[in-house]
């Protein structure tokens, strides 16, 4: 725990995906989910409507189940308007939301004015849940020309997936920088959180969103010292770079493995074809799982060295310091292991070595991993997956305990 951390009396660090979890922070659903409709869902990346009242009960059931094994739950929306009672955080995130090109000066500058002068709860709601041009009466040309329904300011359905905008690697945290436009404006809110919650005073930051693209959702602590980072739809190979570059400069990791992923439709992380589920087994998707490769990134302190490509579950074991990883496979064949790993059935969270949760629905893989020895608590998820994410996609450890065998 550093200084910081000892001042402000809350501890927070992760260097594993499996050691007993001790903090999480989530996002209840809300009226961002309410703004999807079937002429935007596309844009806004998620497959469906869901049932919001739904979907919202499905995600305290989760937070319970979470809470049940003695896991702190932070609410992203609660840290948020926190955050925003400082008049520095209040006037950062206005700027942030009303800096699109689209706007023009007239509908900003009323825009500017009108956010400023909402309490932080409802200054909190405008940037989650946007601002639609029939909720405005700005005057000027862009208004004029704008359907009524057509948002000034978009909603954010996405932070539901709280994973991807930060991820914690050891007692430092990554803000990342997402790659679709959908999505980008969510690491500006998780900035305020961290820059100017009282909870995270003096946090290490080690990534921002203004840097190459890197999500969450590719970022694997494999275990201390290691992480695994995805490359592909959502993370370029120059945010991995430079990803490598920040943590050894703060000798965060001794290795980095860039893994390349095959993009199909319902790969665009690497947490969506494999997750850790103890501390030397791995749960993957088989129909990836062979042709997965990985080149391990490590430093001498001026330059980085990039090995040759190597079988993913070689290279981790190798960085690792373990003989070999075990390989639990998504479904018992290719067509149930297609089907449900675009379930989620990979994307698990870990509650501490041998125990995760996942969604009810992906029986085969569940089944699968309680044979391995592997303790699955289920939650439901029909509507909280309409947005093609699991339990790992919606949440944030905050603070794991180290973890052992």
């Amino acid at each position: 725990m550093t200084e910081a951390q000892q001042h402000s009396g809350k501890a927070y660090g992760v260097d594993s995906e499996v050691g007993a979890l001790r903090t999480v922070m989530l996002h209840r659903p809300g009226n961002e989910l309410r703004r999807l409709t079937p002429r935007n869902n596309d844009k806004l990346l998620f497959d469906g409507i869901p049932w919001v009242g739904r979907a919202q009960d499905e995600h305290d059931a989760f937070a319970q189940a979470l809470r049940d094994r003695d896991v702190e739950v932070l609410y992203l929306g609660e840290l948020l308007t926190e955050s925003l009672a400082d008049p520095a955080a209040r006037a950062q995130a206005v700027a942030g939301a009303t800096e699109d090109l689209r706007l023009g000066d007239t509908l900003r500058d009323y825009l500017q004015a009108s956010l400023g002068e909402l309490d932080p709860a409802g200054l909190a709601e405008a940037l989650m849940a946007g601002v639609r041009n029939d909720e405005v009466r700005a005057g000027g040309l862009v208004t004029s020309l704008l359907a009524h329904e057509d948002f000034l300011i978009d909603p954010l359905p996405n932070l539901l997936f709280t994973r991807d905008s930060s991820v914690w690697i050891r007692d430092s945290v990554a803000v990342t920088s997402l790659a679709m436009p959908a999505r980008m404006r969510e690491t500006q809110l998780t900035e305020l959180i961290y820059t100017f919650h009282p909870r995270f005073a003096g946090a290490d930051k080690v990534y921002d969103h203004q840097l190459e693209h890197v999500e969450g959702g590719d970022v694997l602590a494999l275990g201390p010292g290691v992480l695994a980072v995805g490359v592909g739809e959502r993370t370029t190979p120059a945010g991995v770079e430079r990803l490598a570059r920040r943590v050894f400069s703060k000798d965060l990791a001794h290795t980095v493995l860039a893994v390349p992923i095959a993009q199909q439709r319902a790969t665009m992380h690497l947490d969506t074809v494999c997750t850790m589920v103890d501390t030397d087994a791995v749960l993957m998707y088989p129909n990836m799982a062979e042709e997965m490769r990985a080149l391990a990134v490590t430093t001498d302190g001026d330059q980085l060295h990039i090995a040759e490509p190597e079988p993913f579950l070689v290279a981790a074991a190798k960085a690792l310091g373990i003989d070999t990883l075990r390989r639990i496979d998504t479904g018992l064949d290719p067509v149930t292991a297609e089907r449900e790993q675009w379930d989620d059935g990979n994307n698990t969270l870990a509650l501490a070595p041998r125990v995760c949760i996942a969604y009810e629905r992906t029986v085969e893989t569940n089944a699968r991993l309680e044979e391995s020895g592997i303790e699955v608590i289920r939650i439901s998820g029909s509507e909280l997956g309409s947005g093609r994410g699991g339990p790992r996609c919606m949440s944030c450890p905050v603070l794991r305990a180290p973890a052992t065998a």
